[in-house]
């Protein structure tokens, strides 16, 4: 079920009926797509905690009046999707050092009257990865699609956080990617030889230029919205692509993507972004909770969601 800004209104009479009682909730707009509520209801069930999670459609000019009612309606928290993320940073009363370089929220602490925004989605993207390829992003080198803000920003960043070995922004804006290149280039400093290619570089969303930067990559991130549809064009031709990549497509649905279909045309191996989901919904949850996540229950929650 997803509810809305005048339910949030009148909370408690709105799910007064409601066993366990709904105190923690995915703000979005559209937000009925989420698989969010699943897997965060299949960890509270787990850990026996007395409350459920739900969705709540907020519009964007509704968004802080929102946030300052979750006090009140007894929330413990809650999570921020498109296009909240950004947006929510002036109604919070705290903001986490990681989130605030993002410049980003996906995840909302309440505690008493006090909002403390976080930001789960690198750090769980590094674990993703981790799970799904058996390798640390620290030891890539990375090519972030998608890099100029949003869910690339916050990737990018988190890979200049880990030092991977080498990092390409692109975007179709190029200025957005060079600008953000600028802006991590003190994480990826080196004095240590790096071969022909430069450790940290912004690239233009150019065939030729791609094809080349390839040549330096061992993890493709595909961080963009393109590749939702089934109608979506291909991000990269499989004529690009080669077997020893690993690509990761952030995206997440019961059907493989273009960018995937044209990894397994390459021979290349691929995974779609359910692991991220369950990842940075798992750090959430500790956040939340202070306890470590069940994650098998919520991987588990997320594949039933896919197949039904």
């Amino acid at each position: 079920m997803t509810y809305t800004f005048a339910d949030l209104r009148r909370w408690r009479e709105v799910t007064a009926a409601s066993s366990p009682p709904l105190r923690l909730s995915v703000f979005g707009d559209p937000v009925e797509h989420s698989a969010s509520p699943p897997m965060h209801n299949a960890a509270l069930e787990k850990c026996g905690v007395d409350a459920r999670y739900t969705r709540l459609h907020i519009r964007p000019e509704e968004l802080g009046e929102a946030l300052r009612l979750l006090p009140g309606a007894g929330f413990i928290g809650a999570n921020l999707t498109i296009p909240h993320k950004a947006a929510a940073l002036p109604f919070l009363d705290a903001i986490d050092e990681h989130a605030r370089k993002i410049g980003a929220v996906n995840t909302v602490l309440v505690e008493g009257e006090r909002l403390t925004g976080f930001n789960t989605d690198g750090p769980g993207l590094v674990r993703a990865v981790r799970a799904e390829f058996g390798v640390d992003i620290r030891d890539l080198r990375v090519m972030v699609l998608g890099a100029g803000g949003g869910a690339g920003r916050a990737i990018s960043l988190q890979c200049a956080i880990e030092r991977c070995s080498r990092l390409a922004l692109v975007n179709r804006t190029f200025e957005k990617a060079r600008a953000l290149a600028a802006e991590l280039e003190p994480y990826l400093k080196s004095s240590r030889l790096l071969g022909p290619a430069a450790r940290l570089e912004a690239v233009p969303w150019e065939e030729p230029l791609l094809k080349r930067q390839l040549e330096h990559t061992d993890l493709i991130i595909n961080a963009t919205s393109q590749g939702m549809k089934r109608t979506d064009a291909r991000l990269l031709p499989a004529s690009l692509l080669t077997p020893n990549l690993l690509v990761y497509d952030t995206i997440y649905g019961a059907g493989r993507t273009p960018l995937l279909l044209a990894a397994e045309e390459a021979g290349a191996r691929g995974a779609n972004g359910l692991s991220m989901l369950l990842h940075q919904g798992a750090l959430a949850f500790e956040i939340w909770f202070g306890r470590e996540a069940p994650i098998e229950e919520m991987r588990a929650a997320l594949l039933k969601r896919q197949e039904d």
